[in-house]
């Protein structure tokens, strides 16, 4: 029952470090923002937030899905096993979505989707393509500014780059 304001309001906007350690014992450190997008059919962005490069991902998702749905209408939420969770399936159900996540693996044996929800899951793909496309060529690999509204900014110039491009490859 929140507004998109106040759960956008409640995602961490600062610039950050952070680190982990994976699977298999490597350790990768961070510092900075992370993007987060809702792309729709055909690669067109329709969500973009930015956040502290340590924040979740699947904290993004609820905020990610509210605005996708004002602007477009939303058939289906795809998402990662990161986004493995309750509430996410919930809110996306209540918006009158169909929620096609990636049971996450940690939580015991490895569901599998159903068979039609499996091809459906492939198109997730698009999203992973938008964000290397970003960062391959619309400067989001090497960001020179610093500040919240400056890198915001810069990643939103390539976001409307990539908008642009994908409307266009809509009508060949």
């Amino acid at each position: 029952n929140r507004t998109l304001a106040e759960n956008v309001g409640d995602l961490t906007q600062g610039c950050d470090w952070g680190g982990k350690r994976d699977s298999k014992g490597k350790t990768s450190f961070w510092c900075g923002y992370k993007l987060h997008l809702s792309l729709g059919d055909g690669g067109v962005p329709l969500a973009a937030l930015l956040s502290s490069a340590s924040m979740h991902d699947s904290q993004a998702a609820i905020p990610l899905m509210q605005m996708a749905s004002e602007r477009a209408t939303i058939l289906y939420d795809l998402a990662d096993s990161a986004y493995d969770a309750e509430e996410i399936r919930a809110f996306s159900e209540k918006l009158g979505h169909v929620p096609v996540i990636d049971p996450n693996p940690r939580r015991g044996d490895k569901v599998e989707l159903a068979p039609a929800r499996k091809i459906r899951y492939r198109e997730r793909s698009t999203v992973e393509r938008g964000n290397s496309d970003l960062k391959d060529n619309y400067g989001a690999r090497h960001v020179r500014v610093k500040g919240h509204w400056k890198v915001l900014c810069h990643l939103m110039f390539g976001v409307i780059a990539i908008t642009v491009k994908q409307l266009f490859n809509m009508l060949e």
